[in-house]
Order: C-alpha cells, then structure tokens, then sequence
C-alpha cells in the first residue's frame, strides 16, 4: 500500500507543476503590440496608442451664424467697440436672435466704458422712446451728456434742445414725435457696424 502511494507521488507533482505554468501564464500581462483595440458601432480596430485624438471644442452642431456671433460675445466682454456691434445686431436680429433687452444691456456696457457711439445711441434712445419703451429723460440727459462732453455736437444740439421743451408738455411731445422715427431708424439700419466677418474672424 505504502510502495502505491509513493509511486502516484511523482504524477501529482508533475500536475501541480502544469497547474502553476498555467496560472502564471493566465496571471501575466498581454504582450505589448503597441496598439489599443477601440470598438464602436461599426465595428473594432486596432489604433497605435500614441495617437492623440484631435477634439473641436466648439459644439460640432454650431451654424456658421452661431460660431460668428459667440466670437462677438467674446470679444465684447473686453472690447466696448464689439459691445455696441452686439447690442446693435441683437436690436436688429442680425446674426443673431433678436431680443430688445440684450441690445440694451450690450449697449450700455459699451456705453459704461466709454464708447462715445454707444452714448449717443442710447442718449437719442431714451430722448423720444424705442418701440414699446417709453422716453426717460434723466436717463437721456446722462447718455446726450457724456456724449456732448466728448464733444459730439449733435449730442449737444440735442440736450439743450430736449431740456428747453421738457418743461412743456405738448410741445416736447411735438418735438419727440418728429424726432422718434429718425432715431429708430438710426437703431435698425443707420449705425455701421465697427466689425465685420472676414477670414473666419472679427476684424475692426
């Protein structure tokens, strides 16, 4: 019995021997190719791995509008001149979608730092009113004012007028009447723009 058992002896080392070399092989790493498998919905290939992916970070469903009016938005937040262009293109839908409070909003921010277009634009705005807004006249006089102290004459011409005939009534009415078409349409189509779209950029 004991001569048995000691013969069976060499078999089982011999089986745990193969069971070691199989383990260690499964344990180990797949030898490296240098490439890296990537599946998709179209099927799988092999891609050296020290390929870097190029990524667009603009959204690739952006229109060629859209690209053009969120370089603007970028720029008028440090250029007052890109500022006014933007309030005026939200004003007039031009580019982008029209939307009446932006347009001032942007105006003014230019306005705010300076910009002696923007000044008068919005000077001449709150003078007579603009569509459903009605005129402000302190609001106005501060615009016309900081337009006319840099020495823009009409702005001048225009406070000094708007101040003699705000105290009567009917007649600054008669006056803002005749006045109101010509500044609107001094927001819709008469101010230029500073920038335009030339060679996928904004340029002054």
């Amino acid at each position: 019995m004991l001569h048995r058992n000691k013969s069976r002896l060499p078999i089982v080392l011999i089986i745990l021997v193969i069971l070691a070399v199989l383990l260690t092989a499964c344990a180990a790493p797949p030898p490296y190719t240098g490439y890296d498998r990537v599946c998709d919905s179209s099927g799988c290939l092999d891609r050296p791995i020290n390929v870097v992916e190029y990524q667009d970070q603009s959204s690739p469903t952006m229109t060629p509008e859209q690209h053009q009016a969120a370089a603007l938005i970028a720029m008028a937040e440090e250029d007052p001149k890109a500022a006014y262009d933007l309030g005026l293109r939200y004003f007039r839908g031009d580019g982008i979608k029209r939307n009446s409070y932006q347009a001032i909003q942007w105006m003014r921010s230019a306005a705010d730092r300076g910009n002696l277009a923007a000044q008068k634009a919005l000077g001449q705005l709150y003078l007579t009113g603009l569509e459903e807004m009605g005129p402000d006249f302190r609001e106005a006089e501060k615009w016309l004012s900081l337009a006319a102290g840099a020495g823009d004459k009409e702005s001048e011409e225009l406070l000094a007028e708007a101040s003699r005939l705000k105290h009567t009534e009917r007649q600054f009415h008669l006056w803002s009447n005749r006045w109101r078409p010509v500044f609107q349409r001094n927001w819709y189509s008469n101010y230029p723009y500073r920038y335009q779209w030339r060679n996928n950029g904004w340029y002054y």
